[in-house]
């Protein structure tokens, strides 16, 4: 059962699709208290799920959250706030529901970390729907919410491909170097993504003519070969006289504006720029039917960008610290005056302050951004694939996008931002996952290998023997760190059977997928989702269930050659070096150590269960259907899910 209670003049967000009406009397379970506070009781045992992108593992009890999208790259124990507000939670325990808190603001979680026994959640203002969700368990909780939230996004086949990224790739020399070391190695390669160096001085829906001067020849080049290119779009739109996108915007009205009407400015990659104010949908319409000009050199594929919006800076705070940095210059700076310089620079980028500085026009009315400031990215995403349903209708496209709100799921994908060259970041990514999907997020991934630091080949392999399992498997890094393409490694051969492994597996993995999007299901799971009265699977942090056929459980600790697992049943180890290379025991229910060389996938099949697995390819369009091997059990059978088309 699903029920709805009204506080205040909540702003219509569209996070759900199903029409529920409004419930008299008051929030059950919980203590209100009239000003955007809610309070809930907390058991010793109790268990809380979700927040979908957010830190501190699959329980988030203990830690204290806050739904505001900030562009943040360093995800570490202590963060607050990363690139999505994804405001639903189940609690598990002698009462067991879900609540998702449908408000665009800022909205803090503090669930057992000033008191353990109690739950507190605070919206900046006393206007919001909130949900409450019941079913007889988890898996019927998620279920009734994506149902509520819509039907998650698809993309076209060949995204489950493998991905190669990086700032830094400079001109069509690099791509094509990229592309042709890959065919050298072996190594099969559906995509090659593009960041902001193929712009025109970073302005959006540019090509650089000097460093790209045939961009859709290359495209087709490239295509023949079954390789996509994928370009960035940032949300900021470069101030410039003689730009087309922003000449536009500025005659037309598409861009927020400040407290006196003024297109207002903020500062991102190109410098002084405007934001299209995504909440109108004129303004969405307009910037949306920008893709086409890169739709129409060929490209099929996007990831929006800066969407949060990241703001570096805004001039009046850039020139007053400016001129406090000037006043500190003639003094001697002792260690107040040294973390007062300090914080001031740090303080420029993602300033909460600069958010309340600029509105949106929302159905003639002015609306301040700090009121639905976590609904620009997924608006940004929102104008992108209700432009190409358009320009491109007997197509998929490839979405996805760094910022996001519940709702954005029906709109495009996301990765989890910008993350780090660390053993940390491959725990932290898979812990999200169960989340995400509750949220209605299945085409999810991460940058595999870490976006920033430097990277080592052993972190990469283990890596990708997580990674490979997730539906968006890109490789993406930072302009100025350790190259980190596969052929740049020693270790060319494990790196390369890896990938060849995640090619045998798509077949399964896109039926799995496309599962979890038409039965609003989830395609990676807690262990005790599927046992609910063992209590060893509900303290389990770091495997997960993938579909109904297996447990993931990778490696995430430097020079670990295994590792202890918990099967809470008897189960099917899997021990693969290539695609036909692997060997198969049987363990019994209970704690296991399990070891792994480096160059060996390890994961673990239900029992009875089995999967198939297909030859590999060098990109997908050359990937049959033809199973070759169903792995598992003997009596074990798997009915690829079809794909109703729509």
């Amino acid at each position: 059962m699903i029920q709805r209670y009204r506080y205040g003049n909540p702003f219509p967000t569209e996070a759900t699709v199903e029409q529920i009406a409004i419930s008299e009397g008051t929030l059950p379970f919980f203590e209100t208290d009239g000003k955007g506070g809610f309070s809930y009781s907390l058991k010793e045992d109790d268990i809380v799920y979700g927040l979908g992108e957010q830190v501190r593992g699959i329980n988030k009890r203990g830690w204290h959250y806050v739904s505001w999208n900030f562009d943040n790259p360093h995800h570490q124990e202590d963060t607050l706030s990363l690139y999505g507000a994804h405001n639903f939670l189940i609690v598990h325990g002698e009462v067991t529901f879900g609540v998702f808190f449908d408000y665009a603001g800022k909205l803090e979680f503090d669930i057992g970390y000033t008191r353990r026994s109690l739950m507190r959640v605070r919206a900046q203002k006393n206007d919001l729907d909130v949900y409450l969700i019941t079913g007889e368990n988890e898996k019927e909780i998620v279920r009734r919410f994506r149902h509520l939230i819509g039907r998650s996004y698809i993309p076209p086949f060949w995204a489950f491909g493998y991905g190669q990224s990086r700032w830094g790739y400079k001109n069509e020399a690099d791509i094509r170097e990229v592309v042709s070391e890959y065919q050298k190695a072996g190594i099969p390669l559906d995509s090659v993504y593009m960041d902001i160096d193929y712009m025109e001085n970073y302005k959006d829906f540019t090509v650089d003519a000097g460093r790209f001067p045939n961009l859709g020849d290359l495209v087709s080049e490239l295509s023949r070969q079954g390789v996509h290119l994928v370009p960035i779009i940032d949300a900021g739109v470069k101030i410039e006289e003689g730009y087309e996108v922003y000449e536009e915007g500025v005659k037309n009205n598409h861009f927020c504006k400040n407290a006196a009407g003024e297109d207002f400015v903020g500062a991102v990659w190109p410098g002084r720029v405007h934001f299209p104010d995504f909440l109108n949908p004129k303004a969405r319409e307009w910037f949306g039917e920008k893709y086409s000009v890169l739709t129409k050199l060929g490209i099929d594929g996007f990831w929006n960008d800066m969407n949060e919006p990241a703001i570096f800076y805004t001039e009046d705070r850039f020139a007053d610290t400016l001129t406090k940095l000037e006043e500190l210059s003639t003094k001697n700076v002792g260690i107040n005056e040294y973390f007062a310089f300090t914080g001031m620079v740090a303080g420029l980028n993602g300033n909460a302050g600069d958010y309340e500085k600029f509105y949106h026009n929302v159905n003639g009315k002015p609306v301040k951004h700090s009121e639905v400031h976590n609904l620009y990215g997924m608006n940004m995403t929102r104008a992108a694939y209700e432009a190409l349903r358009k320009l491109a209708p007997h197509k998929r496209t490839l979405f996805f996008s760094r910022s996001s709100y519940i709702g954005a799921h029906r709109y495009g994908g996301i990765w989890q931002g910008d993350n780090k060259s660390w053993w940390s970041h491959i725990l932290q990514s898979m812990q999200q996952l169960p989340a995400l999907n509750m949220a209605g997020f299945l085409f999810v991934g991460c940058d595999v290998g870490g976006f920033g630091s430097d990277t080592t080949e052993d972190l990469m392999i283990r890596w990708l023997q997580y990674s490979l399992f997730t539906p968006l498997f890109r490789n993406h890094s930072s302009n100025g760190t350790r190259r980190q393409e596969l052929y740049c490694f020693e270790n060319i051969k494990a790196l390369g059977d890896m990938i060849q492994i995640r090619y045998s597996l798509i077949p399964y993995l896109y039926s799995e997928f496309l599962k979890a999007v038409y039965e609003d299901s989830m395609m990676f799971r807690p262990l005790a989702f599927d046992f609910p009265e063992d209590k060893l699977a509900a303290s389990v942090e770091d495997q997960l269930f993938l579909g109904d056929e297996l447990i993931i459980a990778p490696i995430y600790q430097q020079n670990a050659v295994g590792r202890y697992v918990y099967l809470p049943e008897e189960m099917m180890l899997v021990r693969m070096r290539r695609y036909n290379d692997y060997d198969t025991e049987v363990l019994p229910k209970g704690h296991h150590y399990v070891s792994s060389k480096l160059s060996e996938l390890v994961f673990f099949l239900r029992k009875g269960r089995a999967i198939p697995m297909v030859a590999p390819a060098l990109n997908t369009s050359l990937l049959t259907s033809e199973i070759t091997t169903m792995l598992g059990y003997p009596e074990g059978t798997y009915s690829l899910y079809e794909e109703k088309l729509q």
